[in-house]
């Protein structure tokens, strides 16, 4: 590599450092916050919660990496432009395109970053966060089984609980299901044992009964189960909406771009979902280079001016913000109908052809000049 694209590489890549470190605090501080709150009010530790904001960190640098990278050669290119140095370079002889050359290697290493990221540290961050959100889950289900008070874990729901022996039985069990107004249901049983299983922790009742209150219209119907052994989900009493399907974004891209039936029956998704979560990986590190050339190649619009490149900046970001919307709205469709997949690389492809022109008519100019300098001659 020749001695100047090593030099501006060196300039990108400083740059780049400062701002990934930068919106990676903020985003992860973000983040951490929220994180606190949840499972602190929860009564986890501060190692449960350092875990928990260490597995989110892949996921915040993955897309934090291309933004990064837009600021790094934006204001990489604004201080060539300032100390004069862009213009020398152009006065040597250094087309556009001769000075997009390390850029784009810049924008490559990002994607390479943002690649390695995407296919192998996030799915493995998001298993292991699926599967500490299922333990930790079974844990704070069981901090709603405390004796001699009435407990609401959700809305409708009421527990109580007269005494839990040393051995870890509940005795005179009582349970109140009344989130159905038409269909209320009550639970008691001398005895009771909290059961962990691999589907979540289960609550096993022995000798009560169930008592189903139902009401259609205006006629009310009770009847009277009696039981030696029952067993009742646990797990409902933290949200009755949680899903027991496996995180389809906790899977290595591969097997995503060939979904096999173990895979869909344990994600519960359909072949195209599975796709086009493998696509979206594949487009992410796209966005890096195109994000890296629009931030060099708008600030080369236009001569020089004592003003300096701001109005080139605010048209970058605009092109920036144009970019990751166009993604945003093809994620968007994508979700309501993973047949179109294809539309996810609608945007870096725009995106790469927005640079072309861009580059190119930052080069006419130039082109144009020289002709007629030649033609005078």
């Amino acid at each position: 590599m020749p001695r100047i694209d090593r030099y501006i590489l060196s300039q990108l890549l400083t740059l780049f450092g400062f701002f990934a470190l930068v919106l990676v605090s903020v985003y992860w501080i973000n983040r951490a916050v929220s994180l606190f709150e949840q499972l602190i009010s929860d009564g986890q530790t501060a190692l449960v919660v350092l875990e928990f904001t260490a597995l989110t960190l892949p996921l915040v640098i993955s897309a934090v990496l291309p933004i990064a990278a837009f600021a790094a050669s934006a204001y990489g290119t604004n201080r060539l432009a300032s100390e004069s140095e862009l213009v020398a370079m152009q006065a040597a002889g250094m087309s556009p395109w001769r000075l997009a050359r390390p850029v784009l290697v810049f924008g490559v290493l990002v994607a390479l970053m943002v690649a390695l990221l995407v296919h192998a540290l996030v799915p493995m961050a998001r298993g292991r966060l699926t599967d500490r959100q299922a333990e930790i889950a079974q844990n704070v289900t069981a901090q709603f089984l405390r004796a001699g008070s009435f407990q609401y874990p959700v809305r409708g729901v009421t527990l109580y609980i007269s005494e839990i022996a040393a051995d870890g039985r509940l005795i005179y069990f009582f349970l109140e299901d009344a989130r159905d107004p038409a269909n209320q249901t009550t639970y008691t049983a001398t005895e009771a044992l909290l059961v962990r299983t691999d589907a979540g922790p289960r609550l096993v009742m022995m000798q009560g009964m169930v008592q189903n209150l139902r009401r259609t219209g205006e006629r009310q119907s009770l009847s009277v189960t009696r039981f030696s052994e029952l067993a009742y989900d646990l797990g409902l009493l933290i949200d009755p909406a949680v899903s027991r399907k496996r995180d389809l974004r906790a899977y290595p891209t591969l097997r995503l771009l060939d979904p096999d039936p173990e895979l869909l029956a344990a994600t519960g998704a359909t072949a195209d979902k599975a796709l086009a979560e493998a696509h979206e990986r594949l487009a992410k590190p796209l966005q890096a280079p195109v994000a890296a050339m629009l931030g060099f190649a708008m600030l080369l619009l236009g001569g020089f001016s004592r003003f300096g490149v701001w109005r080139q900046v605010i048209w970058a970001v605009i092109a920036l913000i144009v970019v990751q919307f166009l993604s945003t709205a093809a994620e968007n469709q994508v979700a309501g109908d993973a047949s179109r997949w294809p539309l996810i690389y609608v945007s870096p492809l725009l995106g790469a052809a927005a640079c072309v022109t861009v580059l190119w008519l930052a080069a006419r100019p130039r082109r144009l000049r020289s002709e007629s300098g030649g033609a005078a001659a």
